[in-house]
């Protein structure tokens, strides 16, 4: 097992590897307003991050990235476009699995601004091909811009829409919203016995029934609350026709050249997403003048999914096919709405991604290089 030493020896050569390349050098604090993550993520990130309180700075966390912060630093006095490069500890709770470390080194690169988002994009990911190429790893690239473009496509009220985009980072929950707007999962029983009571005495009854109000929802939120539930039952499903292009889409796994293929048959019934396939075919375009060879780079429409919910567009990852026990050594994506919320509306094009030394330091030593 390599030292900590050894592993901050290999993280520096990667950082000289981007300042390098022309990106500025910077830190962000170790400790972090825990109110900014939250409103990010919502108590979710409770579950991955070390919470702790300052009686003068309130609930802080130990810096579970450097991407948040250095968006707001960014957003608070960078100019465009701009390239920056971190090197630093990040801590992640590991609950579900204590053999993952919960303090692991980041070494992080990051593009705003340009007017090119395609060659950004291109750019970023030609760096990480590069600094890695040693290990001979499998690179796997995916858009989630294309998939919140296919949903906003669909025949379906806003509301809808709002659920599907909300859940994109949660499969599972996402599957099940999809299959039972589509009509093709039954009504939970407990949702079914409620809309029935509701058509029966009104909401109004059911909310003097219930007793005075306990707990953070006001009976306005309530009252809301049930009456989206009634909209929203009222409504017809969407089409089978429309859930089989989404289901088709998300299934793609294929070749760069291929999937992009695939998804302009898709478009044909589906033009909702021809805009984010012509962002597509340009960053094909831009990763080619960049020497990638994209006849062999994989794409898979539902690739990003689990990762950090900030990713909006192009996203990728490196992974050692001989280790599928570890983690990707490197990953990364676009992030174009984060500068918007941490901008307070003003927003940048902004792309970019982080390798793991450790993982680079144990692949080359198994590989004798």
């Amino acid at each position: 097992m390599a030292s900590k030493a050894e592993i901050l020896a290999q993280a520096e050569r990667l950082h000289a590897f981007f300042r390098n390349a022309g990106a500025d050098p910077v830190q962000a604090a170790i400790l972090q307003p825990a109110d900014t993550l939250l409103d990010l993520y919502g108590e979710d990130i409770r579950a991955r991050a070390y919470v702790t309180a300052d009686a003068a700075r309130g609930e802080q966390m130990l810096r579970p990235d450097f991407t948040v912060p250095v968006v707001q630093m960014h957003m608070q006095a960078g100019g465009d476009p701009a390239r920056y490069t971190y090197c630093g500890e990040v801590f992640r709770r590991q609950e579900r699995d204590p053999n993952r470390p919960n303090e692991y080194i980041q070494v992080g690169y990051e593009l705003f601004g340009g007017e090119n988002p395609a060659e950004a994009d291109a750019e970023v990911f030609a760096l990480f091909s590069e600094v890695l190429s040693p290990l001979g790893l499998r690179a796997a690239t995916g858009d989630i811009g294309l998939l919140l473009a296919a949903i906003g496509g669909l025949s379906t009220t806003p509301k809808r829409k709002a659920a599907l985009r909300r859940h994109v980072w949660r499969p599972r929950r996402f599957r099940a919203l999809l299959d039972r707007f589509g009509g093709r999962a039954p009504v939970p029983e407990a949702r079914k016995r409620l809309l029935a009571e509701i058509e029966a005495k009104g909401v109004a009854a059911i909310l003097d029934a219930a007793g005075p109000e306990i707990g953070l929802r006001s009976r306005a939120d309530v009252a809301a609350r049930l009456e989206t539930l009634v909209q929203d039952a009222a409504e017809p499903p969407i089409s089978p026709a429309e859930v089989e292009l989404l289901d088709d889409m998300l299934s793609i796994r294929e070749t760069c050249p291929n999937a992009l293929a695939h998804l302009r048959d898709i478009a044909v019934d589906l033009p909702a997403i021809a805009p984010a396939l012509d962002l597509l075919e340009a960053r094909l375009e831009a990763l080619e003048g960049q020497g990638i060879d994209v006849d062999l780079l994989d794409f898979e429409a539902s690739y990003g999914r689990t990762t950090m919910e900030y990713y909006d567009g192009f996203v990728f990852g490196f992974y050692a096919e001989t280790r599928p026990d570890l983690p990707p050594v490197a990953s990364g994506g676009r992030y174009d709405a984060l500068t918007r919320i941490l901008g307070q509306g003003r927003a940048v094009p902004a792309v970019g991604g982080v390798i793991r030394p450790e993982l680079v330091l144990a692949l080359t030593r198994e590989g004798g290089q």
